[in-house]
């Protein structure tokens, strides 16, 4: 159980990044189903590498939530834009 509290922390911090993105940039927003589905993948998949690459994310429950947050607003943001690339086609 232990081990899940990490992985979960950085779903719902990728998450609430997502939305964050979304809402700061309504060009690139997805929708609220799609921020929130956005971010919480790239904010497990992301939190994880983050984590790896600076342990001291890793080392506690804050940085693990930054770490997923930021990498939720980020994969959001990115998946936004291409998706209004590829829309503009």
């Amino acid at each position: 159980m232990d081990s899940l509290i990490p992985i979960i922390t950085q779903l719902i911090a990728g998450a609430v990044g997502g939305n964050v993105g979304g809402a700061a940039a309504k060009d690139l927003s997805l929708g609220t189903v799609g921020n929130t589905i956005a971010g919480a993948i790239g904010g497990g998949v992301g939190g994880q590498i983050l984590s790896a690459l600076i342990p001291v994310l890793a080392a506690n429950i804050g940085g693990q939530a930054a770490g997923g947050g930021v990498a939720g607003l980020v994969i959001t943001l990115i998946v936004g834009f291409i998706k209004n690339k590829m829309a503009a086609q």
